[in-house]
């Protein structure tokens, strides 16, 4: 395990990795979730061998440190990852970013086009205020002090037990603010970002997950939108054989 301070209070990222030929892939998790338990799995096929790759825990989750002062505006949460890839001394990586961490990805790769060569974004955020069924929403629908003081807990017996299995690691005052920044965005929203960047980058969309809204304009961008078929928001855990071929440059 590894770490970088990330907020020059002694807040530490952290992060697992294995060794490998650069470019590094660095993975990134959700909103109450976990990079290692969600991409691990991928990173170790063997059309995937060979390359490092780097699992980030960002502030608040899993093992990363929950400082109480901290934002987790989706623009802090980038800051914070790239204090860790610094750190670990990446540059042109291929980010592999899941749902909230996609959209902290994007913000990173705009403020950072240096860390960043290729983006694989698997149903990330690219709107302000996303449907009320949305995930975040869940955690949103609470006042901070009232979701930290009860709600958490209860929002944990909701949620099913897969995302409940990770969400239970994450700081629950982390996890409100972090649901809070997601919801309001990036300036400029994500969707723009994404759409100006220069870099390869591939969006998946789970097939079960409906017809990515605004797909049109994104592929006009030199966005490559794949539609994964039998898959929903997990697609990694749904359909591994079509995420793994995607993270190797083959779907």
């Amino acid at each position: 395990m590894k770490q970088a301070d990330f907020d020059r209070k002694g807040g530490c990222i952290r992060w697992t990795e294995s060794p490998g030929e650069e470019p590094a892939r660095v993975y990134v998790h959700g909103l109450g979730s976990v990079s290692s338990v969600y991409h691990a799995h991928i990173a170790a096929r063997p059309e995937l061998a060979g390359r490092r790759s780097l699992f980030v825990d960002l502030p608040g989750h899993g093992i990363s440190d929950r400082p109480a002062d901290f934002g987790y505006t989706l623009e802090d949460h980038a800051v914070a990852l790239a204090a860790a890839l610094d750190a670990a001394g990446v540059s042109d990586a291929d980010l592999i970013a899941h749902s909230m961490g996609g959209s902290v990805a994007i913000v990173l790769a705009g403020r950072r086009p240096d860390l960043v060569s290729r983006l694989v974004l698997t149903e990330a955020n690219l709107d302000a205020s996303p449907p009320p069924a949305a995930g975040s929403a869940w955690i949103t629908a609470h006042g901070e002090d009232d979701f930290v003081d009860g709600e958490y807990a209860r929002v944990l017996e909701a949620v099913g037990p897969l995302w409940a299995a990770t969400m239970r690691l994450a700081d629950p005052r982390a996890l409100h603010r972090s649901a809070v920044g997601l919801r309001r965005g990036s300036v400029p929203i994500m969707r723009d970002i994404l759409e100006g960047l220069s870099v390869e980058r591939v969006y998946l969309q789970g097939e079960l997950s409906g017809e990515l809204p605004g797909r049109e304009a994104l592929e006009a961008a030199g966005v490559r939108v794949v539609t994964v078929p039998g898959a929903g928001h997990n697609v990694m855990f749904d359909n591994p054989d079509a995420f793994a071929a995607a993270v190797a440059g083959q779907a």
